[in-house]
């Protein structure tokens, strides 16, 4: 979308270090405030804040969102907002109520903020609402409490625009990473026009795609010895052809950062990866610990943001295990990115915002996956893609 004079506005809680808020920027939005938690994942917020220019005035709120009052809080206070103002409220409130590797506790864990994300929309009526959770809050014992919820916002003159599972990897992600995304959008603005989910494609960007380049950064400071393992990792990734399995960030209180259990383990090996650890950053590499290894090398947290689907020049603060969790929590941006382009044509028809219904990657964002799309043909069907890396998804 192109500028203008008065550009989409956004909310975000539970913005994590941005992955969401990554792709509503790329979509056309300009945020007013970004609301997050954890201090470490705000100050990755801060220093890009601070770096890119075309995100000034985007204020970042560390607190908890419970304590939020947008009409008494002083950096929301200043933007004056009515209700009404605000195009678009958005936020991946916590999965752990809704993921199937925990309890599933739902509306009764009290991690659970779908209730303070209605009061905020209560308040501050956007135009639409984005929520975005794991896949099993799809699952059929939390119907009622999603009809609940849906309910709720109807009520406050929103359109169901529906519950859709979003798979990363059909939005340009070389990722498996389904998310279940609810959009609702105010009546009036769908009086002459529809709402379109995007359509994504099967043209997946394979981990050999998207890590070539910084795998080969990463191993020719080590003359022929890494010369070696870049030719045998390339060679392993590029014949087994596939996109990652589910990245996961874990929790605080479960030890450092790896790839995932242990079916995402051996994915992982099959793509010449050890999964065991994630590796330093570059200069700081132990070369027998971080590159050569039995069963390949191991992930920099840059390359685990760039399988989530992040732009290189989005920079995480903290510690290498801080960093890892916040890429391993993250929302992709593209999949943000063409979602937010389907709420802005729809709140602002005339500004011609390109769908991107076709998947593809427009020209100026071939940044955001070094190395993808170079032509490399490969043999195994998309099919056989979901059959290996399904059972490694989380």
């Amino acid at each position: 979308m192109s500028s203008s004079a008065n550009p989409l506005t956004s909310i975000e809680i539970c913005a994590g270090a941005g992955g969401q808020a990554v792709g509503l920027h790329d979509a056309g939005f300009r945020h007013l405030a970004l609301l997050e938690i954890d201090r470490h994942a705000c100050q990755t917020l801060r220093d890009n804040v601070k770096r890119h220019p075309d995100w000034v005035g985007c204020e970042v709120i560390e607190d908890d969102v419970k304590d939020v009052n947008p009409s008494v809080h002083g950096q929301l206070v200043k933007f004056n907002l009515k209700p009404g103002d605000l195009d678009l409220l958005a936020g991946g409130v916590p999965c752990p109520p809704f993921s199937v590797a925990g309890r599933q506790l739902g509306e009764d864990d009290e991690r659970d903020l779908f209730p303070r994300m209605l009061q905020l929309v209560d308040q501050l009526r956007p135009k639409a609402v984005m929520i975005e959770n794991v896949r099993g809050i799809l699952d059929a014992k939390f119907t009622p409490y999603r009809d609940r919820i849906v309910a709720k916002l109807e009520g406050f003159g929103y359109e169901f625009c529906g519950w859709k599972l979003m798979e990363a990897r059909r939005y340009g992600v070389p990722q498996l990473r389904p998310r279940a995304i609810l959009v609702m959008i105010d009546k009036k603005y769908l009086q002459d026009c529809k709402f379109e989910w995007p359509a994504g494609n099967d043209e997946v960007v394979t981990v050999a795609e998207a890590l070539e380049q910084t795998m080969r950064e990463r191993c020719a400071p080590h003359g022929a010895k890494g010369a070696a393992v870049f030719a045998k990792w390339l060679d392993v990734a590029t014949r087994r052809g596939t996109e990652a399995p589910t990245l996961v960030g874990g929790s605080k209180k479960h030890g450092g950062a790896d790839l995932g259990p242990s079916r995402a383990k051996a994915a992982w090996a099959a793509l010449g990866v050890d999964a065991l650890g994630v590796a330093n950053d570059p200069d700081k590499c132990v070369p027998e610990r971080d590159l050569f290894r039995e069963k390949g090398p191991m992930l920099t947290v840059e390359q685990a943001a760039i399988i989530q689907g992040f732009p290189r020049h989005w920079k995480f603060s903290g510690g290498k295990t801080a960093r890892y969790r916040q890429v391993g929590n993250a929302f992709p941006p593209l999949v943000a990115e063409a979602v937010g382009r389907a709420i802005a044509t729809v709140l602002r028809p005339d500004s011609q915002t390109d769908l991107m219904q076709d998947g593809g990657l427009e020209a100026d964002k071939q940044e955001l996956l070094p190395a993808a799309r170079r032509g490399v043909k490969l043999s195994s069907t998309a099919a056989d893609r979901i059959d290996d890396l399904q059972a490694a998804s989380v």
